[in-house]
């Protein structure tokens, strides 16, 4: 993987993660409107965002 593909992970998990986080600061609205589902798409958001954001790092390397 390039950098290039590394940085555009980072920076669209960093913009996925600042979308959950505004769903949770109008969570409430959210759960009038949606329901159940509002707390299920809002997981859903952050554990996209985190998979994207960890997805350009490297495993670290192993100890023997």
């Amino acid at each position: 993987m390039n950098d290039s593909e590394k940085s555009a992970k980072f920076w669209l998990g960093n913009g996925i993660l600042a979308i959950a986080m505004l769903m949770l600061l109008f969570m409430g609205r959210l759960w009038e409107i949606m329901g159940n589902f509002a707390m299920l798409a809002w997981i859903g958001v952050v554990a996209l965002g985190a998979w994207l954001l960890m997805g350009g790092k490297e495993d670290p390397p192993s100890f023997p």
